[in-house]
């Protein structure tokens, strides 16, 4: 099992949920957890849990870290990337890559990679919007 944590400037990083083995992908919260999703380690394909058939999400390549938002009849779009060291990256064209958090214990890319997309992005999105609602309101 491994902790994901979202990145927060000048404080300490929030723990959004665990990764286990089996790569099924957690949410913490106060009670029990809850399963949000789960990743393919072969393939690098992320399902996002739901009522009925697990919804395909995204991917991850498996020899670099990239992953991909799964976008139906198009070309998949390139989120961002996860390192070896745990640490993830969403991609921002023609600047630099935000970095948005980490998952400190490594156990390969589709773990990472299902991390970045199931628990990590969304959380950093919710606090992009915050922050906008903030500055415009």
């Amino acid at each position: 099992m491994s902790t994901v944590y979202l990145h927060k400037a000048g404080r300490p990083d929030d723990e959004l949920g665990q990764v286990k083995m089996n790569g099924k992908v957690y949410r913490s919260k106060f009670g029990p957890d809850q399963q949000v999703g789960h990743v393919d380690s072969v393939s690098g394909k992320i399902f996002q849990r739901r009522l009925g058939p697990d919804e395909y999400i995204g991917r991850v390549d498996l020899h670099n870290g990239k992953v991909y938002r799964h976008v139906p009849l198009g070309t998949d779009e390139y989120l961002g990337e996860v390192h070896a060291d745990g640490r993830m990256y969403r991609h921002e064209s023609l600047a630099a890559d935000d970095y948005m958090g980490r998952m400190p214990d490594f156990i390969s890319y589709a773990h990472s990679g299902a991390a970045f997309l199931l628990l990590v992005l969304p959380a950093f999105e919710a606090l992009d919007a915050v922050a906008g609602d903030q500055v415009t309101g």
